[in-house]
């Protein structure tokens, strides 16, 4: 890969390679952009096949942290660690002690966080080398498990698209296809049959439908099936990329609205495709942003009160991406990319302003 030309095209700030021979560690951390304060996001360890494919995704998991962090209204920018390895056998303290030196280096630049392949007992341990680390567990006064919360800014980034698209944000009634029911997935469902939602539900592991089933009254389909079901809302929240020129064309909703990240395969084509059928699609990395304004909390001393309440704020966040779509007549997905970029180009005007004061200062002083 032509790697000074990517940093280029799309304006990555840095990017660290780390290695320690003793623990086996080889990670790269990547800071897009350090705007709006201190780059954040997760620490993924992952089996990459090689390394150019762990520096591509560190580099587009960067600059999603850099658009989900400002959408949220977070004063943070986007960075991200990905560890070469495989986390069901890799893993060790030496290796994620190593990390925290690296991640201590950067002096506040990045703080990381847990993500794909680590947990909040892996950031613990960073957290020995490190003060830029959250997402600890709760004995450390913390946030603990962020998932919860993730489902917490799905449900209510849903309701806003449900209001979109039925004009009222009641869920009662509604039918909710789910594809994915992990961690977060689980919760969202919780939420949904609280507030009267009927669910089908589709997952890879039987295990986690059948706690569905018994918990919340659900019914499942195949894998492949859950694309044609008969429902009001569709809730990815397995892999990217499943909204595409098949599954598209299959869809029997009003809304789609789910935790996944990257669930456009072209999110210009897409995003149309879904616009052109008349389905109100809400924007993942404003959906899936609870997380990470949970974990963010912690920088001031966690509180969770404070955190649902901003959480909650994702539905006010989610309003603004329908008003710019039908402002500028663009899509869903790309309107909240324009949210993101309006706020770090605002803010970024603001920081040059006071910087040429200053500078007009110095340059005064000096004769």
């Amino acid at each position: 890969m032509m790697l000074f030309e990517t940093i280029e095209k799309y304006d990555y700030e840095q990017i660290v390679f780390c290695h320690d021979k003793s623990s086996g560690l080889k990670a790269i951390i990547a800071i897009h952009d350090t705007t709006l304060g201190p780059a954040l996001g997760g620490c993924r360890m992952w089996p990459y096949e090689n390394e150019e494919e762990a520096i591509n995704d560190a580099l587009r998991l960067s600059r999603g942290m850099t658009y989900k962090n400002a959408a949220a209204g977070l004063n943070l920018g986007g960075g991200k660690t990905v560890i070469i390895g495989d986390p069901k056998k890799d893993k060790s303290e030496a290796l994620f002690r190593a990390l925290g030196r690296y991640v201590e280096s950067l002096n506040g630049r990045y703080i990381t966080a847990e993500d794909v392949g680590t947990t909040e007992d892996d950031m613990d341990i960073i957290f020995e080398e490190t003060d830029y680390v959250v997402g600890l567990s709760e004995s450390h006064q913390s946030s603990g498990n962020p998932s919860p919360k993730t489902s917490l800014g799905v449900f209510v980034s849903m309701k806003r698209a449900a209001k979109e698209a039925f004009g009222t944000d009641e869920l009662d009634g509604k039918t909710v296809a789910v594809q994915g029911v992990g961690h977060v997935a689980y919760d969202l469902c919780r939420y949904l049959h609280e507030a009267g939602a009927k669910l089908v539900v589709t997952d890879i592991n039987q295990e986690a439908i059948d706690r569905v089933l018994n918990d919340f009254n659900a019914t499942s389909v195949g894998i492949n099936d859950i694309y044609d079901v008969d429902a009001d809302i569709f809730a990815p929240c397995a892999l990217g990329g499943v909204l595409n020129d098949d599954t598209i064309n299959r869809l029997k909703v009003k809304a789609v609205c789910g935790s996944a990240n990257n669930q456009l395969q072209d999110i210009d084509k897409h995003g149309a495709q879904l616009e052109e059928k008349g389905i109100v699609y809400a924007p993942d990395f404003v959906a899936n942003s609870g997380g990470v304004i949970n974990v963010a909390d912690e920088l001031d001393g966690y509180n969770e009160t404070r955190a649902i309440s901003n959480i909650e704020k994702i539905y006010d966040q989610m309003d603004k991406v329908f008003e710019i779509s039908k402002r500028d007549n663009i899509t869903t997905a790309r309107a909240a990319e324009i949210l993101a970029e309006e706020r770090i180009d605002q803010l970024m005007k603001v920081r040059s302003n006071f910087l040429k004061t200053e500078r007009s200062i110095i340059s005064r002083g000096k004769n």
